[in-house]
């Protein structure tokens, strides 16, 4: 066996054969919901359970996360959108229309990804302008990650049916 072949094996475009896929699946999703709008979720627990210097970090990391968010939004925020409808249509069309597994596999990661990133700019412009703070800031960051995690559950379980299919029809097609 040399050494292209095996680098062919490792990056098998066999996705949801892989477990290389499966392992970025869940790596992916447990980032998304550690990292609350670029906010680490131990450091809102922390703010819940001491206060004083852990609720003064955690709201200035929220602060400086959400105008950032905010401001990417405002200025390139119709760029990105359609660059990113583009992207996944095309990744759509490649996956379903013509039969990419690769595709298939990309798409089901970007597309719930696409939706939790439009859920934080929306979360980041909320709490920019209502301004909050303290409590209300840490239940609207538990209520962000807890839609996060709900939309995690769904892509998992979805990528996972599809996965499924994909790896049985494949068997029975040989391959």
């Amino acid at each position: 066996m040399d050494w292209y072949t095996t680098v062919i094996e490792l990056i098998d475009m066999r996705s949801f054969s892989n477990l290389w896929y499966w392992i970025a699946l869940a790596v992916v999703w447990s980032s998304a919901s550690h990292w609350v709008l670029g906010v680490p979720f131990d450091l809102v627990l922390r703010a819940r359970r001491h206060g004083g210097q852990a609720e003064l970090d955690l709201e200035d990391l929220v602060r400086i996360n959400t105008n950032r968010l905010v401001y990417i939004g405002t200025v390139s925020g119709l760029w990105l959108l359609g660059f990113s409808c583009f992207f996944l249509t095309g990744l759509g069309l490649l996956g379903f229309f013509y039969g990419v597994e690769f595709a298939q596999a990309v798409f089901l990661l970007a597309f719930p990804m696409s939706i939790v990133a439009l859920m934080s700019i929306s979360t980041s412009r909320l709490i920019s302008t209502q301004g909050l703070r303290g409590e209300a800031l840490r239940q609207r960051m538990t209520k962000h990650r807890f839609f996060t995690q709900l939309i995690g559950v769904l892509s998992i379980f979805v990528t996972a049916m599809w996965g499924m299919y994909q790896n049985m029809t494949a068997g029975a097609l040989g391959g």
